[in-house]
């Protein structure tokens, strides 16, 4: 399940593009999860371990990402931090979701704006207040006092 800590957390690691650049593996750029997240992000194609070809920016290194798909790979395969998803917009929600689902482990992520999950249903624990959420409406009460 998703937990969601809105506001300052001093244990978040929040300079999360200077994070990746110094601790992501290449093995994590080729796998399908991330493939489909740079393609749907960063309308950018993978070609190996060390080079994605962007439509804007043309061959480029893994460090050249946005700054959401980074976060993005961090939440997904470093298991043993926490990371503010500032850098993320309303994009990453559904990936975010996703990663939550795929993960048999408890993810936690900080805010500090309310991000968008969509019109749907989802399952996301509020940190602050211990409350689950379902959509939101209910998110959005959650985190009022907090962003």
């Amino acid at each position: 399940m998703l937990n969601i800590y809105f506001g300052d957390m001093p244990e978040a690691i929040y300079n999360t593009s200077v994070y990746f650049r110094n601790t992501y593996k290449d093995k994590w750029i080729t796998t399908e999860l991330s493939r489909e997240m740079i393609r749907d992000i960063d309308k950018s194609e993978v070609l190996s371990e060390t080079l994605i070809q962007s439509p804007i920016f043309g061959p480029m290194p893994p460090t050249q990402l946005s700054g959401g798909v980074k976060t993005l790979m961090l939440i997904a395969y470093d298991r043993n931090h926490i990371f503010n998803a500032h850098n993320c917009g309303d994009n990453c929600a559904k990936w975010i979701l996703k990663i939550a689902q795929m993960r048999k482990d408890r993810i936690v992520i900080n805010l500090r704006h309310l991000m968008d999950f969509g019109e749907g249903e989802f399952k996301i624990r509020v940190m602050n207040t211990n409350k689950i959420v379902r959509n939101m409406a209910e998110l959005t009460l959650q985190a009022v006092d907090f962003v």
